[in-house]
């Protein structure tokens, strides 16, 4: 119930709007409470990138959808912005990241999915998250989908 309550939420224009003031916020502060470890189970991750152009640490909390195999998909919506979240150019210009997920911090290696291979998983990340065919449909961009395979 909590999870479709926030669905719902998150697809309205409101939260489309505020969304990019009031997350960061909240983001934080569930950093501080959490002391960083990822919160919402399965469905979420904290992502450790290299800023593409500062060259600093950056942590961003997102949802994912875990694969068979243990490959995670994380999407760029950006709440319906125009602009692409800065955390997908941060893994354009350095794939080498790391993530916090299921209790476990470990390397990854992203990889932006495009033509047929985007295609063939974005139903599930829809089901998963049905906010992203209203962010498309605000954005008029293609939202990234990135997958993230563990390094070994």
């Amino acid at each position: 119930m909590i999870k479709a309550g926030f669905q719902w939420l998150a697809g309205t224009e409101w939260f489309m709007r505020a969304g990019p003031r009031i997350m960061p916020k909240l983001e934080r502060l569930a950093d501080r409470l959490s002391r960083g470890r990822p919160v919402g189970g399965e469905r979420s991750l904290v992502l450790m990138t290299t800023g593409a152009r500062t060259g600093q640490p950056r942590r961003t909390r997102l949802a994912c959808v875990r694969e068979p195999g243990g490959s995670l998909l994380v999407v760029g919506s950006n709440f319906g912005a125009e602009r692409h979240p800065a955390w997908t150019a941060n893994l354009l210009a350095r794939p080498d990241a790391a993530v916090a997920h299921a209790g476990r911090e470990f390397p990854v290696r992203a990889r932006l999915l495009t033509g047929d291979e985007r295609a063939a998983v974005w139903p599930a990340l829809v089901a998963g998250s049905p906010m992203y065919e209203r962010y498309t449909a605000r954005s008029g961009r293609e939202l990234r989908v990135f997958r993230l395979t563990p390094e070994q």
